[in-house]
């Protein structure tokens, strides 16, 4: 692998890029040509990354097949609503080159996942995820983190592994591009929930019952669609979870510690150019979780406030009124 495209320029794409410029030819595109020109030429993505300083070595450009022409490697990192219509700006990259999503939303319409949709406009790739517990400021400032690259093919995955490594990020394997993909759609909605309780002046205790059930819906959820229950408790699960519904670098976190503060969802999501793919993603999960008959009681109450059909104080005595069960059902083969 000698070039690597990264398609997105927000804060993670361009972070993601950052990291491998100066180890390898890297090219990041942006649609906007103005963003390209500021990465290019001032080494800065004001727009989302204020004042951090990115690699010299980092090219880029707002011509999608200029990103493309010659790369061994394409990661996607734009935002879930708008894959399709980038995919269809170019044909892609040849037969056989691998294709990275850092995606973290579903297709409203179609309930597709990244790598589904990417399969359905680039056929003919290897495909798979890079996700974990990843703020993008954090990465950049150096602090050290873990992240899981997920791919059918073992040799291919164990390369990528090689390829994102760096001393201040550590990188695992998995073979569950579906349960890593759907983790890290639906923590993203959970992450709204738990700054909701914020934001309506709960405490700890809230919180960690919150992320605690939220980890059990998640994984309940992936495992109906096709995930591995195991995956669910590692880096794509739990750890993405856990710091996407604490930190207030988080802007899914924030949206619902805006909403729970009693502001309202145009104005919270008008007042910055950051995408929370939770809101974009709620809809889906939730349909996503009657098709398969799967209980989702934290999505729903999300999809409810996002929706103007419920305040988010009113969410709360839905959630704890519903009816008293075992913490852990036992498969009807352990019941004798």
């Amino acid at each position: 692998m000698t070039k690597t495209a990264v398609l997105g320029a927000g804060s993670w794409g361009t972070t993601i890029a950052s990291l491998l410029a100066p180890q390898q030819s890297t090219t990041l595109w942006a649609r906007r040509p103005a963003v390209a020109a500021e990465v290019a030429a001032a080494h800065t993505n004001r727009t989302y990354l204020g004042s951090y300083q990115l690699p010299e070595e980092l090219g880029a450009t707002s011509v999608l097949d200029e990103a493309l022409e010659g790369a061994s490697l394409v990661v996607v990192a734009v935002p879930s609503h708008g894959l399709r219509d980038v995919l269809e700006l170019a044909g892609g990259p040849p037969p056989g080159v691998p294709i990275l999503s850092l995606i973290k939303g579903l297709e409203r319409d179609s309930l597709l996942r990244a790598t589904q949709i990417i399969e359905e406009c680039w056929p003919g790739h290897p495909l798979g995820v890079l996700t974990g517990p990843n703020l993008a400021e954090e990465v950049l400032e150096g602090q050290p983190t873990a992240s899981v690259v997920a791919m059918a093919d073992e040799a291919l995955c164990r390369e990528l592994q090689a390829r994102f490594s760096s001393r201040r990020l550590r990188i695992y394997t998995n073979h569950d591009v579906i349960g890593c993909e759907i983790a890290g759609v639906v923590k993203n909605v959970m992450a709204i929930a738990c700054g909701m309780s914020i934001g309506l002046g709960f405490g700890d205790n809230t919180r960690g019952a919150l992320i605690t059930r939220a980890l059990a819906e998640l994984a309940r959820l992936g495992v109906a669609l096709g995930g591995e229950q195991l995956t669910f408790t590692g880096l794509a699960g739990l750890g993405d979870l856990v710091a996407t519904c604490t930190s207030a670098k988080s802007r899914n976190f924030r949206l619902g510690v805006a909403l729970g503060e009693g502001r309202e969802l145009a104005e919270v999501l008008g007042s910055t150019p950051m995408i929370a793919e939770g809101v974009q993603s709620c809809g889906p999960v939730v349909e996503l979780a009657r098709r398969a008959g799967v209980e989702a009681p934290v999505a729903e109450q999300v999809l409810a406030v996002l929706e103007g059909r419920c305040a988010p104080l009113d969410s709360i005595p839905v959630l704890m009124g519903r009816a008293a069960k075992a913490e852990f059902q036992e498969p009807p083969e352990a019941r004798g």
